[in-house]
């Protein structure tokens, strides 16, 4: 608890100069407040009730005091509300980038179990609040203490048992709020969370949408989007009933102040403890003494919006990475791409079986093998340890002798490249997405890496040809254009070593074509790891490994194994029978 505390002051230390003078004004603000009534008080109880001949020029005198005090009270409330905010807004960014750049550094076994929706939640919503938190937060307890506890010592001068009397009622007052903010709190907390999953499911829905179409399904997505709608109103309903309570019978306290003051000071003037310019005043303090009140009432509101979303995005900002660079990572130079399985083991999570186990595999440089198997045997899971996107339970993987645990993540994966059988192409042009895998490439070396993936014809077709903008993922262009960017866009990078989850069944003949040929090209003179989902696609493979629940079952060339008459000669005659 104290290092979340900490981690919460630390967010003000690049803005304590703005937030001294926001707090600065703030004191201000609540000095004019407290002054205005003793200067309405000094001309009803002084001036007006001593009968001063001078009475008229005394009057204007405070008037023009008063009207001075107005106007410094607006600048510095102009200051709170425009700088202070600034300083809010600030902060907000500074805690949405902290979060963003974690999310950069977090595994993939940590999206495995999040939801998207949840997670932009925490960037958007939560940091919203913290940031309302951190701007409001320090002046409404400067301005709330100022003026509750100068109006109580002002009411103290004038009338110490009606003062008394009111006071009295506060630590009642005090309960009550304490209570139903607790209850409020909760129920922030789950509406929170449903909003989180309203989130998820309207991502999930709109990124699948052509599919929602294609399927005719849209009521199935409207009942599941209306089950989350109805599981936030609910939570909302917990929300709002709670701060009900919380909010307006505070309220009603306060009217019960003003109440007691009439009465009490009523009978005070009868019984001559008190002339009517000091109730007056009073009446006046009493209805400042609401405003810090309501003041207290918005901080606590804020306060269980802000701290519920800091919660939320300290539970993420916790989150270790499970994979991180070693404390002396060590940065190789001239890859060869030679790679190496000993006795790797590995799964998932504790709970769950084994993916691969006790696997040995050695793949030399520029060799060019292709992995075999039925689903779920764990092909993708032993390309996606090569890079470290999951860490192995057992065993080492080497990169050219070194053990890729003892790499930096930067080094080891600027050594290889991927190309995804679900290609991701980010909104943007088309050269925006050819340079992810060179950020600095100049044009030249765009136009050549697309040339090589087959791809710079259909690009100079395009409307605005390496400019044209191709939409969210790429939604405007072909299966078999966006899986020639994503090749091109490892073509820029130049890695010594690829992994090619092979997608070309998912392509008309002339597009396959073209990306086996930019394929061919990728993988000339580099190691290269295929998945193979057609084995048309791996004949040409210098070696074949044909992966089962047990292992690796067989290797050889494409001849070898069908000589043997194994699994791989089964899956091929299966093949050309379909």
């Amino acid at each position: 608890m104290h290092s979340r505390s900490r981690k919460f002051l630390s967010y003000y230390r690049p803005y304590l100069k703005l937030l001294a003078a926001d707090l600065a004004c703030a004191v201000v603000v609540s000095a004019i407040t407290l002054i205005l009534p003793l200067c309405a008080r000094h001309i009803t109880k002084t001036i007006l009730a001593q009968g001063a001949p001078n009475a008229l020029d005394q009057i204007y005198t405070v008037g023009v005091f008063m009207l001075a005090l107005i106007v410094v009270h607006a600048l510095c409330s102009m200051f709170i509300s425009y700088q202070g905010h600034m300083m809010g807004a600030w902060m907000e960014s500074d805690m949405r980038t902290e979060v963003f750049d974690h999310y950069q550094n977090l595994s993939f076994g940590f999206y495995d179990e999040q939801k998207t929706g949840q997670l932009m939640n925490r960037m958007t919503n939560d940091t919203f609040w913290l940031g309302e938190l951190c701007h409001h937060g320090p002046e409404d307890i400067v301005i709330t203490s100022i003026k509750f506890f100068g109006t109580f010592l002002i009411l103290l001068t004038i009338n110490v048992p009606l003062t008394l009397i009111v006071f009295a009622f506060l630590p009642f007052m005090t309960a009550y709020a304490f209570y139903f903010n607790k209850k409020m709190n909760i129920a922030l907390r789950k509406s929170k969370d449903r909003i989180g999953d309203i989130n998820a499911q309207v991502e999930d829905t709109l990124a699948g949408i052509r599919v929602v179409k294609s399927f005719t399904n849209a009521d199935l997505e409207k009942n599941k989007f209306a089950f989350e709608n109805d599981r936030f109103v609910k939570a909302r309903r917990e929300g709002y009933r709670s701060e009900a309570y919380f909010h307006d019978g505070v309220v009603a306290f306060t009217h019960i102040f003003t109440i007691i003051v009439v009465v009490f000071g009523g009978a005070s003037i009868v019984n001559a403890n008190l002339d009517l310019a000091d109730l007056v005043t009073y009446l006046l303090y009493i209805g400042l003494l609401v405003e810090p009140i309501r003041t207290a009432l918005n901080f606590a509101r804020l306060y269980q919006e802000g701290i519920t979303g800091f919660d939320r995005i300290m539970e993420v900002l916790e989150v270790e990475p499970d994979i991180q660079d070693p404390d002396t990572a060590i940065e190789l130079t001239g890859v060869q791409g030679n790679v190496a399985f000993e006795q790797v083991t590995f799964k998932y999570q504790e709970n769950q079986d084994t993916v691969l186990e006790n696997l040995s595999l050695d793949i030399k440089a520029g060799e060019f093998v292709a992995l075999v198997g039925s689903s779920g045997v764990g092909k993708s899971t032993l390309c996606a340890l090569i890079p470290r996107f999951y860490d192995i339970t057992e065993g080492k993987i080497l990169l050219d002798g070194q053990n890729i645990k003892d790499l930096s993540l930067h080094n080891l994966r600027q050594n290889i490249g991927i190309v995804q059988q679900d290609v991701y192409l980010f909104a943007g042009t088309v050269a925006d997405n050819i340079c992810y895998g060179k950020r600095n490439a100049t044009e030249e070396e765009i136009i050549e890496a697309a040339k090589k993936a087959n791809a710079h014809n259909f690009i100079t077709a395009l409307p605005n040809g390496y400019d044209t903008d191709i939409g969210q993922r790429g939604v405007k262009l072909s299966g078999g254009q966006k899986q020639r960017l994503s090749i091109a866009r490892v073509f820029l990078k130049n890695p010594p070593v690829i992994i090619f989850d092979e997608a070309t069944s998912a392509l008309d003949n002339e597009s396959e074509k073209a990306v086996q040929e930019s394929l061919e090209k990728l993988t000339n003179n580099r190691t290269t790891l295929v998945i193979a989902h057609r084995l048309s696609t791996v004949r040409n493979a210098q070696r074949i490994i044909v992966l089962t629940d047990n292992g690796i079952e067989e290797q050889g060339t494409h001849d070898e194994l069908i000589s043997l008459g194994g699994n791989y000669a089964r899956f091929h005659n299966m093949h050309l029978s379909i």
